[in-house]
């Protein structure tokens, strides 16, 4: 294989940005060095920066595909290669995808099985068809009296490399405010007003019934299968307490200022939505990550649902001088692979898998500035 040399660029290093050029053998990053070059041959990138290629932990942009209204199931070849369009062109070339398990209604994607979803995607990247190198986060909702039984697909695929643990039970967690539930759940789900009322009423039964036996089930399938582990929406030092005695590796969305201090003093990284962070606060009305980001207590970036929030919010972050643009890049890359036990990835240094991103930092009329996707390779092959 022919080495590829990509030159003239600003290259975005774990610790500072570096112009000059970095060279491609073999599907790894074989040197790279300042200043210009004499190869007359290769990628030109006009001074554009070079990222590591993104790596996303959590995105449930493979579920709006599959059902992009509610009761509406997509095909789940097309739903694939659409989602792994656009996480690609995001600049994305590491992702794990977020599937949920654990759901009464069967009509709804979290609710059924997901055989032939993990089917596709094993055939497509068997095909080459895919631009992103595909991987499983499955979100575990431990109320449901389903979740074991519709994890069962999951049970020692070589693609699972994280699993989550939710309590989505209004009242606590993320829907501590019931009427931020009831606007989502009424909006985006399609309840009725009833149905939400029934549904709340039902929902602390569940919750006694099931969520500490589902709980402990999760926890020990993740040590005796080195799976890595997260929390998810941790309110509480005492949520956060229990997530660190069973081992989890990061805090997912922790919607207090106290739970991520409490992440922090613990070794859980915390994972907070870029989304949350392009538009200033949560859409759940918790802690803003770009606070958390001032007080460095923000370790990884989601795109949650939207794919090209990952790079917004890192220029956003850069912008507003909140984080230099080493660290703001290392949410998104470094920080996220070592979270999910990929060492072989997520910075630009020699021996690392050649997944690439070439960012324009484009003029607009008001004087700002917006971060637009040239070029994305992934082990030196230009997937976009």
């Amino acid at each position: 294989m022919t080495a590829t040399v990509f030159k003239n660029a600003r290259m975005v290093l774990p610790g500072e940005v570096v112009h000059g050029s970095l060279q491609v053998d073999g599907g790894r990053i074989a040197s790279l060095d300042s200043g210009g070059t004499a190869a007359l041959q290769g990628i030109d990138l006009g001074g554009d920066y070079l990222l590591p290629g993104l790596v996303e932990i959590h995105t449930d942009n493979f579920e709006r595909h599959l059902m992009p209204r509610p009761k509406v199931q997509w095909a789940e070849m097309p739903a694939l290669l659409a989602h792994d369009a656009e996480i690609a062109a995001a600049g994305i070339t590491t992702v794990l995808d977020a599937l949920g398990v654990g759901e009464a209604d069967v009509d709804s994607l979290r609710g059924s099985a997901w055989n032939r979803v993990l089917d596709t995607i094993d055939t497509c990247t068997k095909r080459n068809l895919l631009r992103a190198d595909h991987h499983l986060h499955v979100r575990c909702e431990l109320p449901a009296p389903n979740t074991i039984d519709l994890f069962e697909p999951f049970r020692g695929h070589p693609r699972l490399s994280l699993i989550s643990l939710m309590d989505h039970t209004p009242g606590q967690r993320q829907w501590e405010n019931i009427e931020q539930a009831r606007t989502y759940y009424t909006g985006k789900k399609g309840w009725s007003a009833e149905k939400f009322e029934r549904q709340v009423a039902h929902a602390a039964t569940l919750q006694a019934q099931y969520a500490e036996p589902h709980r402990a089930y999760f926890v020990d399938y993740c040590r005796t299968h080195g799976i890595s582990l997260a929390s998810h929406d941790d309110t509480t030092v005492a949520h956060v307490e229990q997530a660190h005695a069973e081992g989890a590796a990061m805090s997912e969305f922790p919607t207090t200022l106290a739970a991520a201090q409490a992440a922090h003093e613990r070794g859980l990284l915390t994972v907070m939505g870029g989304p949350n962070v392009v538009r200033g606060g949560s859409h759940s009305g918790n802690v803003a990550a770009a606070d958390l980001a001032r007080r460095g207590l923000l370790d990884i970036l989601s795109s949650d649902y939207v794919p090209g929030s990952l790079l917004s919010a890192v220029m956003r972050l850069v912008q507003d001088d909140i984080l230099p643009l080493p660290q703001a890049v290392a949410t998104v890359t470094r920080n996220p692979a070592k979270a999910a036990g990929m060492t072989d990835r997520g910075a630009l240094a020699p021996g690392l898998r050649a997944d690439l991103v070439q960012v324009h930092m484009a003029e607009l009329p008001d004087g700002g500035r917006q971060a637009v996707v040239r070029g994305v390779w992934r082990e030196g092959q230009r997937v976009l």
